[in-house]
């Protein structure tokens, strides 16, 4: 979801659109990825050193064929790749990136948030080379699969890396990925214990088919896993619904999901900042109101 974030950006400069993929079967999916809407042509590579996306070895391979090819914008989704990986392209090209844009105001002129979103910055770069990460959340994608890109092969420079993938331990789950899921359900500090979350937020989550998300204070308290933390260091999401329980509404927090179309919170403090955000809110002891909320809708 974060390329066709990438792809609906470039796209607003009005210029031809290419896309770069890598690894092994890179023709296969540059073939799915020409069907996308605004792509005009893929660069693909074929190469399994390329699978899993390290940037020790993908930044030069990327930066041999932005050369060759002359592009002055370089996209990418600002996810764990992207901020992985952009920075050593921009270092490589001598260009200073410009981060987490959320709107385009010209070839040379972007904007971003900082301060945790408290602030808007706009940007105008003199770079040849713009290097550029895209908050997903602020550029609608188009998944119309309706494109028919040309496919070229790219250049390989097999550039040694001194980093070997070990493994890797990934979190499955039956659930919306929270990301992209138009209903999210997040617990904060206030679940106190990993077992209560674990007990409260699965069933509320099941009851809306939602996701679950959860606070810093949440994840670094142990209550749920990284990969779930919503917020400045986490992900960013804007779904049609955000049902937040215990969460007091730090400004990192809400720089994370403040663009969801509506906000819901539970949390027992009436003076909480969550509730300045919310467009609903229900105050009262979560370990009462949440078990009443699930079961309701259960019933409905």
């Amino acid at each position: 979801m974060s390329s066709l974030a990438a792809v609906t950006a470039a796209m607003k400069l009005g210029g031809p659109v290419t896309g770069f993929v890598a690894g092994s079967g890179a023709k296969a999916v540059a073939e799915e990825a020409g069907k996308v809407k605004g792509l005009n042509k893929v660069i693909y590579v074929e190469n399994g050193a390329y699978d899993k996306g390290l940037p020790e070895n993908f930044a030069p391979l990327l930066v041999e064929n932005i050369k060759k090819e002359g592009f002055t914008h370089i996209f990418a989704g600002h996810s764990a790749f992207g901020k992985n990986l952009m920075p050593r392209v921009a270092a490589l090209l001598d260009s200073q990136q410009i981060s987490d844009i959320t709107a385009i105001e010209g070839e040379d002129t972007f904007v971003r948030p900082i301060y945790a979103g408290n602030a808007i910055l706009t940007v105008k770069t003199s770079d040849a080379t713009k290097v550029i990460t895209v908050r997903g959340t602020a550029f609608t994608s188009d998944e119309t699969q309706e494109g028919t890109a040309e496919l070229v092969e790219g250049t390989d420079p097999k550039s040694a890396c001194p980093t070997e993938w070990i493994s890797e331990d990934l979190a499955k789950s039956d659930r919306p990925d929270l990301a992209t899921a138009s209903k999210v359900v997040s617990g904060g500090r206030g679940l106190k214990s990993k077992e209560e979350f674990d007990r409260l937020m699965p069933p509320l989550a099941d009851a809306l088919g939602a996701a679950i998300g959860a606070s810093r204070a949440a994840v670094d308290s142990g209550f749920a896993d990284n990969s779930l933390q919503v917020g400045q260091t986490g992900k960013n999401v804007a779904p049609q619904l955000y049902l937040c329980a215990g969460i007091s509404g730090a400004i990192q927090h809400l720089a994370g999901m403040k663009d969801s179309k509506v906000i819901a919170a539970i949390n027992k403090d009436p003076d909480a900042p969550i509730f300045q955000v919310a467009d609903v809110g229900l105050v009262g002891d979560l370990f009462e109101k949440v078990p009443e909320l699930t079961e309701k809708l259960k019933n409905a």
